[in-house]
């Protein structure tokens, strides 16, 4: 399940304010999520980039090469806003389903 939702928390963050890999590997932590490697969050950023839901500015390190700071762009919001209208329609359901409701 968290598979499928990561692509929409990863916009979330970025809907917040641009960040790095790194950074945004932190925060997924931060928010609870500490099963996530730096890995996973580099291959998302990659398949978000190629679907053109973020734009990428390299941004100089203070150790290193320069970072690619991730920033949410208007397709990725849209996105962004099909993914929360679809998460609202799976949380009524399964508080439904909970609650025993079976219309």
């Amino acid at each position: 399940m968290l598979k499928g939702t990561l692509d929409g928390i990863v916009l979330a963050l970025l809907a917040e304010s641009p960040a790095y890999g790194y950074e945004i590997t932190a925060r997924l932590r931060d928010q609870g999520f500490a099963e996530i490697v730096e890995g996973t969050v580099y291959a998302l950023l990659v398949r978000l980039e190629q679907k053109g839901l973020v734009d990428v500015e390299k941004a100089p390190s203070e150790k290193g090469p320069p970072r690619k700071v991730y920033s949410l762009n208007t397709r990725g919001s849209a996105h962004l806003e099909e993914f929360w209208t679809t998460w609202s329609f799976l949380v009524e359901r399964l508080e439904r389903l909970r609650e025993g409701e079976t219309r």
